[in-house]
């Protein structure tokens, strides 16, 4: 809980490149159509590797938002992050210049950063020495530059930070942009999360401990978060950004609001490394902190956009999570799981999620968890299977979990 004056908080603009759309309108279409982006990698020759399949983006071009200079000297990730920034300020309608530059600031986080371009470098220091490394591959390759380039390219001069949490870091990032516009830092921020660690080396990481699902022949069918026969998770690329107001300085310009942020809860399991612990207590702590962050009870919340990677520990924690967190009030509370049709973003999950989650409130419709044809037992909440569903949504969280024990929750509300 904040102990100052608190300043309310509303999303005026989204921007989102995703596996199945690169646009806020396409990506919105897809989540209702119930639209799958995972199939075989196209990025590398996958043939040698456990894991063949992914949620890649596809059709992007960064020459629409960026100068072809520009663009070469940016890795994957910090491309997606700067057009997608563009993108969410177009749709704010927000304009910065020389009056507004110190009061709009920029937080996008990232799991992994530059890998693509560290994975490159590292055969070129190889094959041909040191002295034929690119002078760009370290900026190029630091988990920061998602937030420094979009920051060059659209004149933000106000706070500006990086948030690397792994799978946590888009919602960490939203959640510390609103407490920076909560205490008077800043006027708007442009926050999300942004990753494209579709790579050999990033594969062969995960792979190795076990965390990705080896589903080849049925890359449509891959991601099951809540489904029996889950067997990982299903790495996506792509980025989501939000626009954050105080609510005083988006109503002065007359800008359209999708929704309010009122809480934000943070945890650490401090357990393991890469697992949940058992009885989800981090992620309910989390759950519980943003709801009473937000001045909220657990009657009041419509939807949770779960973290729901579909791995045998998550899913099953979470939901254990859920029904701490939310009492008698969770066997009513619609729950989805994007990840199902984008597959896993890591730090780029929290961005797209908190997108969708303000979409649904906006529109009063929830997008769909797909695969979802053998409920687990354990899993026993009402998880929208199949096809999105008409709902009246006031309330939701949005919740991400992330390796070294990173829990994060997000609270939206219908703006009155």
């Amino acid at each position: 809980m904040t102990n100052f004056p608190r300043k309310r908080v509303v999303i005026t603009g989204l921007g989102a490149i995703t596996p199945i759309g690169n646009t806020l309108s396409d990506y919105w279409d897809g989540l209702m159509s119930g639209r799958n982006g995972i199939g075989e990698i196209t990025h590398f020759d996958p043939s040698n590797h456990a894991c063949r399949i992914a949620g890649e983006v596809k059709g992007f071009d960064p020459h629409q938002y960026l100068e072809r200079k520009e663009a070469k000297r940016m890795d994957r990730f910090a491309q997606f992050g700067v057009c997608a920034s563009k993108q969410a300020l177009a749709d704010a309608g927000l304009v910065i210049d020389d009056l507004n530059a110190d009061q709009v600031g920029v937080l996008i986080g990232t799991g992994i950063g530059g890998l693509k371009v560290m994975e490159e470098q590292q055969e070129i220091y190889l094959n041909k020495g040191p002295s034929r490394c690119s002078p760009f591959m370290i900026p190029m390759m630091i988990a920061n530059m998602a937030a420094g380039l979009t920051a060059i390219q659209t004149g933000a001069k106000g706070p500006n930070s990086c948030v690397v949490t792994a799978c946590a870091a888009g919602s960490h990032a939203v959640g510390d942009a609103l407490r920076i516009i909560q205490g008077g830092y800043a006027k708007a921020m442009i926050c999300g999360g942004t990753e494209a660690a579709i790579t050999p080396l990033s594969f062969a990481g995960f792979a190795s401990a076990k965390a990705l699902s080896t589903r080849n022949d049925d890359p449509q069918g891959a991601c099951r978060p809540f489904d029996q026969n889950r067997d990982g998770f299903v790495m996506g690329e792509g980025a989501g950004i939000l626009i954050l107001e105080e609510l005083e300085h988006a109503q002065a310009r007359g800008a359209k609001i999708y929704a309010e942020i009122v809480g934000y809860g943070m945890t650490c399991d401090a357990y393991h490394i890469t697992s949940p612990v058992p009885d989800g207590q981090g992620a309910t702590r989390a759950m519980e902190l943003a709801i009473q962050d937000g001045g909220l009870t657990p009657d009041q919340v419509d939807y949770i956009n779960a973290h729901g990677t579909s791995t045998p520990a998550n899913d099953v924690t979470e939901t254990r999570a859920i029904k701490k967190a939310l009492g008698q009030r969770a066997a009513e509370i619609v729950v989805s799981s994007t990840k199902s049709m984008t597959g896993h973003l890591l730090g780029g999950s929290g961005g797209i999620e908190a997108v969708a989650t303000v979409m649904a409130i906006a529109h009063d419709r929830v997008p769909p968890t797909i695969n979802l044809a053998t409920p687990d037992p354990e899993c026993d909440l009402d998880y929208v299977p199949g096809a999105s569903r008409a709902h009246t949504v006031n309330v939701a969280l949005s919740n991400s979990f992330g390796f070294g024990g990173h829990n994060v929750t997000l609270a939206f509300r219908k703006f009155q």
